[in-house]
C-alpha cells in the first residue's frame, strides 16, 4: 500500500510540477503586479482601481450582459435539449452536432461571424444592431446554448419516466408533471449548466472584443486593453485579481451542485420517444435555437464570397497572400502553424490530462486520501477559472530570465493552448474512469497481470474512444484559442485566430473579406473535428 501511494504520489508530481511553473508562476506574477505594485504589500491598490469610474462601468456591463445571455442561454437550451435528448425524430444526431459547433469555434470567428449577421448588409441588417449590448448578447447566447443543451439534455436522458407517468395517471397536466416533478429533479444540472455558461459569459474574450470594440469592455477586454495597450499592468493586476476570486467561486458553486445526488437518475438512459402534439412548442423551441445558431454562419459564409455587390472568390485567393504586406507570412501559412501548434497542444494536454484523471479516479479509503484527491482535482482545474489573457501576459513577466527565459520559445504557445485545453480533458476524461470497477482490475492482477498490464487490459479498454474524443476536443479548443496566444505568438509564425484580429483591424474591404474567409476555413476545419468527436462520444457522457 506504501508503494502504491508513493507511485501516485510520484506520477502526480510530474502535472503538478507544470501547471506550478506555466501556470502558478506567470498567474502569480501577474497577480504580484497589483498587490505588489512597488515591491511592497499594498491591498490598497486594488481598491484604487476599484473606486474607478470606468472599472464600475466594466463590472457592471460584465455582470448585466453575462446575466441576460446566461438567462437567454437557458431558456432556449432547455427546450432543444428534451427535444435532441428526449424524443426520437430523423436527423438528431445532426441537430445535435450542430448545436455543439459554435461552442468549438474560435470566439474570434464567433464575433466575426455575429458581426456580420447583424451589419447593414446582413441579414439582420435592417434592426441596426451593430456595434450595440445586443450584438454581444447574441455572441454570447451563441456560443454558450450548446452548454445548456448537452448538460441539461444528458441529466434529461436519465430520468426515470415513472414518477412522471404516475403524476400524469393522477390526473396531472403535462405542465403539471414537467413543474413538480421533472424541474426538480432537472434542477441541479440546469443550475450547474447556467453557473458555466454565466462563467463563460463573464470571461468571453474574443466575442466582445471583435463586436464591442474599444466602446463596450468588459473585465476580459479591460484587462487586455490596459496591459497590450496602457502598459498599466496594477490596474491589470487588481482586475484580474477580482476576476480570479468570482471566477473561482463560481467553480466552487458548480462542484458543489455537481456532488447534489439525484435519486431520480438512473444509469441506464430511457428510451426516445416520438414526438407528439404537446411537444409542438419545444420543437418550435429548438427549432428557433438552430435558427440562431445557423444564421450567423451562414451570414459569415455568404459574406466570404461577396465583393462590392457580386459574387466573388477573391478573398478565398488571397488566402495565399499576406494581406498587401499587413502579415510577415500567408494566411494559409498561418493556418499550417495553427495546425501543428494545435497537434503540438494536443498531445501535452492529453499527457497530462490522462495522468491526472488516472491519479484522480484511484480508489481511496482514508479521509486524507480523498481529501487529497480532492484537492488534487480542483488544483488542475484552476485554468478554467483565470482568464487566458492573465495567464498569456503572465508568461511575458514571469519566463523573461534564466532558466526560465522562453518568451521566445516556439514551446510556449503550445504549452499555453495545452493548459487552456486541460481542464476540458481531465473533465472528459475523470467521469470514464471513475466508472470503471475497481474489481476488475483486482481480478486481472489476482490472474497473474502486473500494473502495466492491468492498465492496458482493463483501463485502456474502456478509455481509449473517451480519449480520442478529448483530443478532438482539446484540438478545437487549441486551434481556435486567441486570449493568451496573442501575446506571446511570434510575429513570424502568427496563428490564424490572430490574423484573423490583425485584418479586423486594418481597414479595407479586402482585408475584411479575408478574415471572413479565413474564418470559414477555420470553422470548417473545428466542424469537421467536432463531427468526429460526436462519432466517438460515450453514452451517458454528456456534460462538461
Amino acid at each position: 500500500m506504501t508503494a502504491r501511494r508513493l507511485g501516485l504520489g510520484l506520477l502526480a508530481a510530474v502535472p503538478v510540477a507544470v501547471v506550478a511553473v506555466f501556470f502558478v508562476l506567470p498567474v502569480g506574477a501577474m497577480l504580484q503586479r497589483g498587490v505588489w505594485p512597488d515591491g511592497s504589500f499594498d491591498p490598497g491598490a486594488v481598491l484604487d482601481v476599484l473606486r474607478r469610474p470606468r472599472t464600475g462601468r466594466v463590472l457592471w456591463f460584465t455582470v448585466w450582459t453575462s446575466t441576460v445571455a446566461t438567462t437567454a442561454a437557458v431558456l432556449l437550451g432547455v427546450p432543444a435539449a428534451y427535444v435532441l435528448h428526449r424524443l426520437r425524430f430523423p436527423g438528431r444526431a445532426l441537430v445535435r452536432t450542430a448545436l455543439l459547433v459554435p461552442f468549438v469555434l474560435p470566439t474570434v470567428v464567433v464575433g466575426l461571424a455575429v458581426r456580420e449577421l447583424v451589419s447593414a448588409s446582413g441579414p439582420l441588417g435592417f434592426l441596426d444592431l451593430d456595434g450595440t449590448p445586443v450584438a454581444i448578447l447574441i455572441g454570447l447566447v451563441f456560443f454558450n446554448v450548446a452548454v445548456v443543451v448537452r448538460t441539461v439534455g444528458a441529466a434529461w436522458e436519465g430520468l426515470d419516466r415513472r414518477p412522471a407517468e404516475a403524476g400524469a395517471a393522477l390526473g396531472a397536466t403535462p405542465a403539471q408533471v414537467f413543474r413538480t416533478v421533472t424541474l426538480p429533479a432537472l434542477r441541479p444540472a440546469i443550475v450547474s449548466a447556467a453557473s458555466v455558461v454565466f462563467l463563460f459569459c463573464a470571461t468571453a474574450f474574443g466575442v466582445v472584443l471583435v463586436l464591442g470594440g474599444v466602446r463596450y469592455s468588459s473585465v476580459e477586454t479591460e484587462i487586455y486593453l490596459l496591459t497590450a495597450d496602457l502598459l498599466d499592468l496594477p490596474a491589470a493586476a487588481a482586475l484580474s485579481l477580482v476576476q480570479m476570486l468570482a471566477v473561482v467561486a463560481l467553480l466552487v458553486v458548480v462542484g458543489r451542485l455537481r456532488a447534489v445526488p439525484d435519486p431520480t437518475v438512473r444509469r441506464v438512459s430511457a428510451s426516445p420517444a416520438r414526438p407528439r402534439r404537446r411537444d409542438l412548442p419545444a420543437v418550435a423551441m429548438t427549432a428557433l435555437t438552430l435558427g440562431l445558431v445557423a444564421l450567423p454562419v451562414l451570414a459569415l459564409l455568404v459574406g466570404s464570397v461577396r465583393r462590392e455587390g457580386r459574387w466573388t472568390l477573391d478573398h478565398y485567393r488571397a488566402l495565399a497572400g499576406s494581406a498587401d504586406g499587413l502579415l510577415q507570412v500567408s494566411v494559409t501559412d498561418a493556418l499550417v502553424a495553427s495546425l501543428r501548434i494545435a497537434v503540438d497542444a494536443t498531445w501535452m494536454s492529453l499527457a497530462l490530462g490522462l495522468v491526472v484523471a488516472f491519479v484522480v479516479t484511484r480508489t481511496v479509503r482514508t479521509r486524507a486520501g480523498k481529501r487529497a484527491r480532492a484537492v488534487l482535482d480542483g488544483f488542475f482545474m484552476l485554468p478554467l477559472g483565470v482568464s487566458a489573457v492573465t495567464l498569456g501576459f503572465g508568461f511575458l513577466i514571469a519566463l523573461d530570465r534564466p532558466p526560465l527565459d522562453l518568451r521566445v520559445s516556439p514551446v510556449l504557445v503550445p504549452i499555453a493552448q495545452a493548459l487552456v485545453a486541460l481542464p476540458l480533458v481531465v473533465r472528459t476524461l475523470v467521469p470514464v474512469l471513475a466508472g470503471i470497477d475497481d474489481r476488475q482490475r483486482q481480478a486481472a492482477a489476482s490472474l497473474g497481470a502486473g500494473p502495466l498490464r492491468t492498465l492496458l487490459t482493463v483501463d485502456l479498454a474502456v478509455v481509449w474512444r473517451p480519449l480520442l474524443a478529448a483530443a478532438g476536443f482539446a484540438f478545437a479548443v487549441s486551434l481556435g484559442e486567441f486570449g493568451a496566444t496573442s501575446f506571446i505568438v511570434r510575429p513570424a509564425e502568427p496563428t490564424l485566430p490572430v490574423v484573423i484580429y490583425r485584418l479586423l483591424g486594418h481597414p479595407g474591404a479586402l482585408n475584411y473579406g479575408t478574415a471572413m474567409a479565413a474564418s470559414v476555413v477555420l470553422a470548417a476545419v473545428t466542424a469537421g473535428v467536432i463531427l468526429v468527436v460526436e462519432r466517438l462520444r460515450v453514452p451517458g457522457v454528456g456534460s462538461w
